[in-house]
């Protein structure tokens, strides 16, 4: 997961994306994951035999899907709040062509959360998915946790002027991801065999492989490239 770091994440912090580009990464995380995540998730829960490790999934199924613990509403349709606000033609959300690398990394994340058992499932969609370069910091209170800046500061806000009525979803984030963390890494760690243990840390690595493909198809559909020294 200290590897789950990609170049554009800088441009997309700091304003350096084309705004008129912007809704392509709008519409291939939602097409990608965001709208199917409480899917993914659920197909680790039907295949976990450990009442506990479905306990913690059917909760997060159940937020995601309802909103009901949380956010107030579906964390699909908050998504889409942002690109709302951003000024898309959401028009365009009805049908999405998934970039290439998107394709692959989809074809990835299909491929570990079916039928392959409920723990690569759980830490493809948990762990992977849900995840940031910074999860040690859920495990080692000494390493570094992620960062959650107010959500005044968020980048999207900042440079790109969307309201902050229509950023929710992060907001939320910001306010349950610990116990989220907490939860998907007890699940994986207390729980998985370990005859499993290279099976999951392969789906990782393989999760991780398509993800920087993913992002390196974006940001070269939305016209960005490295910066140079």
């Amino acid at each position: 997961m200290e590897r789950k770091h990609h170049w554009s994440s800088h441009h997309f912090a700091n304003g350096l994306v084309p705004r008129e580009r912007f809704f392509i990464h709008f519409e291939q995380e939602y097409e990608l994951f965001v709208r199917d995540f409480p899917i993914l998730v659920a197909r680790a829960y039907i295949q976990c035999p450990i009442a506990a490790v479905r306990a913690d999934l059917a909760a997060n199924i159940f937020e995601e899907e309802t909103g009901q613990l949380a956010a107030g509403r579906p964390h699909p349709e908050l998504f889409l709040d942002i690109p709302r606000g951003f000024g898309c033609d959401m028009a365009r959300f009805t049908s999405i062509e998934l970039l290439d690398g998107a394709k692959r990394y989809r074809a990835i994340l299909d491929h570990h959360t079916t039928g392959r058992g409920w723990c690569e499932a759980a830490a493809v969609t948990t762990l992977f998915i849900e995840g940031t370069a910074y999860e040690r910091g859920e495990l080692d209170a000494t390493a570094p946790k992620r960062p959650m800046p107010p959500i005044e500061e968020h980048p999207l806000h900042r440079h790109y002027q969307v309201p902050l009525s229509s950023l929710t979803l992060p907001a939320v984030h910001r306010q349950v991801e610990g116990d989220h963390r907490a939860a998907a890494w007890r699940a994986v760690l207390e729980h998985t065999p370990v005859n499993e243990e290279g099976a999951v840390v392969a789906a990782m690595e393989a999760c991780l492989q398509g993800w920087l493909a993913y992002k390196d198809s974006v940001a070269s559909a939305v016209g960005i490239a490295p910066l140079t020294t």
